[in-house]
């Protein structure tokens, strides 16, 4: 079944943990998805953003690094994701930020992307992380230099420029979020 972004925020409610604990000041939250809700709600946006919004894969965006990947969300207020990504370890100590998405209705907020990446650069730190690197589509790598990320080469990917790049690790100091038990994540919910 295939879900619109709009569709996604406007009819999905997410159920979260009593243990989780939002800033007051600050609308959104940005964690693990660990609920089967939240990661089918991971995939869909993701689904929305990369296969029917930009066009860089047919049908769905799912491959073999989503088996070892850690999905990351931003939720709202009313639990709803609005943004996704996803870290993972390529090898000891170095890992890779991916699928970064916000959702059309709230890329004019300036603070779901940037917290996103955040999150997932800290919580990497957190688990040991002396390299992140991502690949950044081109007209997003200004907004990834203001985030203290150089730009290491030009590349292609799925048919469009991207550049690889790498964060700097002494503007993100690692977060007290505990690396949890690595499980298949994966669309299907059993």
């Amino acid at each position: 079944m295939i879900f619109s972004a709009k569709a996604l925020t406007t009819n999905l409610k997410l159920k979260t943990s009593p243990k989780r604990h939002p800033m007051p000041q600050d609308p959104y939250r940005f964690e693990l998805a660990r609920s089967p809700i939240e990661i089918q709600a991971y995939f869909d946006l993701r689904q929305a953003i990369f296969c029917q919004e930009q066009g860089l894969f047919d049908g769905d965006d799912e491959d073999e690094t989503d088996a070892v990947a850690y999905p990351i969300v931003a939720l709202d207020q009313a639990q709803q994701v609005v943004g996704i990504v996803r870290i993972y370890e390529t090898a000891v100590r170095h890992w890779y930020g991916g699928r970064l998405g916000v959702h059309p209705d709230y890329r004019r907020v300036g603070r779901i992307g940037k917290g996103l990446v955040d999150k997932a650069v800290t919580t990497a730190n957190a688990w040991g992380c002396d390299r992140f690197l991502a690949t950044v589509q081109t007209q997003n790598v200004r907004f990834f230099r203001r985030l203290h990320w150089a730009s290491l080469e030009e590349i292609t990917l799925c048919d469009r420029p991207h550049h690889l790049m790498q964060a700097d690790l002494s503007y993100y100091p690692a977060s007290p979020e505990a690396r949890p038990r690595q499980q298949a994540r994966s669309r299907q919910i059993s």
